[in-house]
């Protein structure tokens, strides 16, 4: 059997679906969940839905962390079996060792074509990178030039959300410039946005409902006019905040491609449940 000219590579907090990663033939590495002293894989020894049925019960935040260089190395030897390349597209290197980490396990494949990417970004910002490289990938584009639409891709990517509680991103030390709300009132519900792979404040609006309602806009606002779509709407255990969020969306605009999911393990251990937000770009 033939390889494929290049592998499409990316990890867990891209939060993408079993049919989207089947359909792009997309390669995910699983993120590592640290909790009351088991070191669980996401998505392979923790489901989303027993990850939010327990969060609620358990005394001890948990906590996340990337594969070791090693691990990586093991995973892209397996994707080496089937590919003649590989590009990786990541969580945000501002927010995760993972890049680091990857770099090694990459450097231990010796001369084997490997390009990583900084997707600067995380959940579906960083998946809707993974699947437009996996389309390029398929449109028979080598290694490096997939690796540079992809790159070209990063600063188009806009990924915003609401947030229930800023504890989760607090306690798990990945707040950025949001930690200055930290301490105000608590009945604030931020609008949070990454900014340069950072979780940034927008705004701090009084309900969810309004927090919701100004995120949209600023969506809406952003989207409006622009051809060539590609979103995604992302939850924490708020199925119908995100119904909301897409119904607003879809009666509004015609995107090229669309998604939804409910955030993965690792990064709902680092924003908590309640969650409702967006992943967006534009060709």
């Amino acid at each position: 059997m033939s390889k494929r000219k290049v592998a499409i590579v990316t990890d867990s907090v891209a939060n993408l679906m079993p049919e989207t990663i089947a359909e792009h033939n997309i390669y995910v590495i699983p993120q590592i969940l640290n909790w009351e002293g088991q070191s669980l894989l996401d998505q392979i020894d923790i489901s989303t839905a027993q990850f939010y049925e327990r969060l609620p019960q358990s005394k001890d935040l948990p906590k996340t962390s990337q594969p070791s260089p090693g691990q990586f190395t093991e995973h892209f030897e397996r994707v080496a079996e089937e590919a003649e390349s590989i590009v990786a597209v990541f969580v945000s290197s501002a927010l995760s060792g993972t890049i680091q980490s990857a770099h090694l396990g990459a450097q231990a494949m010796g001369d084997y074509p490997i390009e990583i990417v900084d997707s600067r970004s995380a959940s579906l910002g960083q998946g809707l990178l993974a699947v437009a490289a996996a389309r390029h990938a398929a449109a028979g584009h080598d290694y490096r030039a997939v690796a540079e639409y992809v790159r070209g891709l990063v600063p188009r990517m806009r990924v915003l959300f609401v947030v229930d509680t800023l504890e989760y991103l607090h306690k798990g030390g990945r707040i950025g410039g949001a930690k200055r709300l930290v301490g105000s009132v608590l009945s604030i519900k931020p609008v949070l946005h990454i900014e340069n792979g950072q979780i940034e404040p927008l705004a701090s609006v009084r309900t969810k409902s309004k927090a919701i309602a100004h995120m949209l806009e600023i969506v809406l606002g952003e989207m409006s006019g622009k051809q060539n779509i590609h979103a995604g709407v992302i939850h924490a255990n708020a199925p119908n905040d995100a119904a909301y969020v897409m119904q607003q969306i879809l009666a509004a605009v015609q995107p090229q491609e669309f998604l939804s999911n409910e955030l993965t393990p690792v990064i709902g251990a680092n924003v908590g449940p309640g969650v409702v937000g967006m992943g967006y770009y534009t060709e």
